[in-house]
C-alpha cells in the first residue's frame, strides 16, 4: 500500500478546532520528508491567520531534548563527566538537604510525598550526578514554583537551594527542575548563556535558523513581529500567551530555561530528530548511552511507570501513551503544550507533531487519544 495522507488529514480535520485551533506536522522517513502539513488558524474566533509553516510553536517540555544533547555534546567533546557529581559545577548545589513533599503542579494546594517514610532524613547534594539529571532519577521534586519568586535571580535561587523528594538513584520522578540545574550547570561551565549553548552545539550544525528562545520579563509585552501560535489564557499573566513561553517557571526564569522556552516550526524538529538516526550531530555510540534505559523498573510502586534514557523517554507498551504504535526502539518525548517528537529506528522514521492544545486550557480533553490514533495512521500509510 502506498503512503495515504488522507488519514492524516481527517483526523487533523476532525480535531480542528475543539482539540487544539492550529497544528504543524512533519514525517520524515528514510531520509526524506513525506508528509508537512500546516494546518488550523492563529486566531479561531476570527480565522484570519491560517497557520503556515513558517508558524512557530511552543515546544515545551520538548525544549528538554535539546538542553540533555547540548550536555552530551559537551561529554563528547570531554568538557564534562556523565557520573561527576553536579555540584562539581554549581558550587550552590552543595550539603545536606532534607526529604520533604513538594507543591503538586496540577493541584494547586496539594502536596506530594514521593517517599513517605524517608520524610525529614538528610541526603548529599553531592550524591547527585549529571547522569542523575539527565534520566530524572537525581532525587529531585517533579516541580516548585519557581514563578513565584519576585525576579529571575531569585528564582534560580530556589532550584539551586531545593530539597530533596526521594533518595538520588533509588527510583524515577520526571523532574523539570533537575533540567533546570543542568541548563544552569552548562552555562557554569560554557562561561555563556544556555541559548547561545544550543546555538553553537545544536542549532549551528544543523542549519535550524527557525529554532530560539524568546527571552524578556514574563509581564513585558510579548513581541509582535513573531508569527506564533497562541497557547493557554494565563491566570497568573493575565493575558493569552503568544510569543511568550508558556511554562510558568520558564517565563520567571527569563523565557531561556533548561526545561522549557524554545519555539520552533515542526520541520525543524523533525530535522533534528533526524539527526539521532543519521550521527549528524552525536556520535552512535552516544546515542545509544541516551536511548539506553537507565534505571529499569523492579517492582516499585512508587515509581514513574515511563521508560527513561538520558533526556530521551523510551517508547511505552501503555496503549494510552503516544509512544506505544512505534516500534520497541523508539524513543522521543513530548510537551505540556500538544507537542511531540518520536524517532522510530526500525522503520526510519521521524514524527514531529506541533499543536496549541492548551488553547483550551490545562484539562485533558481527548488530546491523548488523539495524539495515539494519529501515529497509528502514520504507520498505517507506511505499510
Amino acid at each position: 500500500m502506498g503512503w495515504d495522507p488522507a488519514l492524516l488529514e481527517g483526523l487533523l480535520n476532525s480535531a480542528i478546532p475543539h482539540l487544539f485551533p492550529a497544528a504543524q506536522v512533519a514525517i520524515r522517513h528514510k531520509g526524506r520528508c513525506i508528509y508537512s502539513r500546516a494546518a488550523g488558524y492563529l486566531d479561531p474566533e476570527t480565522r484570519r491567520q491560517p497557520t503556515t509553516s513558517a508558524t512557530r510553536f511552543d515546544l515545551a517540555s520538548l525544549t528538554k531534548l535539546y538542553t540533555a544533547t547540548a550536555c552530551m555534546a559537551l561529554v563528547e567533546a570531554g568538557a564534562l563527566l556523565l557520573d561527576q557529581p553536579v555540584s562539581l559545577l554549581l558550587p550552590e548545589f552543595q550539603g545536606s538537604r532534607p526529604i520533604a513533599p513538594y507543591e503538586d503542579p496540577l493541584q494547586p494546594g496539594k502536596w506530594i510525598a514521593v517517599e513517605p517514610e524517608s520524610l525529614g532524613q538528610l541526603v548529599a547534594t553531592e550524591q547527585v550526578t549529571v547522569r542523575q539529571l539527565l534520566a530524572h532519577t537525581a532525587g529531585l521534586p517533579a516541580w516548585r514554583p519557581l514563578f513565584r519568586q519576585p525576579d529571575a535571580e531569585s528564582a534560580r535561587h530556589m532550584a539551586l537551594h531545593t530539597f530533596f523528594a526521594y533518595r538520588p538513584g533509588s527510583r524515577r520522578v520526571y523532574s523539570d527542575l533537575g533540567l533546570i540545574l543542568l541548563g544552569l550547570a552548562l552555562e557554569r561551565l560554557s562561561g555563556t548563556p544556555l541559548d547561545q549553548i544550543l546555538h553553537a552545539r545544536i542549532l549551528r550544525p544543523l542549519g535550524l535558523s527557525q529554532t530560539q528562545f524568546y527571552p524578556g520579563d514574563p509581564f513585558d509585552p510579548p513581541p509582535v513581529s513573531v508569527s506564533c501560535a497562541p497557547t493557554e489564557l494565563c491566570p497568573w499573566r493575565k493575558r493569552r500567551l503568544q510569543g511568550q513561553v508558556h511554562d510558568e517557571n520558564a517565563a520567571r526564569l527569563g523565557g531561556i530555561a533548561g526545561h522549557a522556552g524554545l519555539f520552533a516550526t515542526a520541520e525543524e524538529v523533525a530535522a533534528f530528530g533526524e539527526s539521532f538516526l543519521t550521527g549528524s550531530l552525536l556520535q552512535p555510540q552516544t546515542v545509544r548511552e541516551m536511548t539506553r534505559e537507565q534505571l529499569p523498573r523492579q517492582g516499585d510502586a512508587h515509581c514513574c511507570h515511563e521508560r527513561r534514557g538520558l533526556g530521551f523517554a523510551l517508547r511505552s507498551p501503555d496503549p494510552l501513551a503516544s509512544s506505544s504504535p512505534f516500534s520497541p526502539s523508539a524513543f522521543g518525548h513530548t510537551g505540556f503544550t500538544g507537542t511531540s517528537l518520536w524517532i522510530d529506528p526500525e522503520r526510519e522514521l521521524v514524527v514531529a507533531l506541533l499543536t496549541n492544545a492548551v488553547y483550551h486550557g490545562r484539562r485533558e480533553n481527548g488530546f491523548q487519544a488523539f495524539r495515539v490514533a494519529f501515529h497509528q495512521a502514520i504507520l498505517e500509510g507506511l505499510s
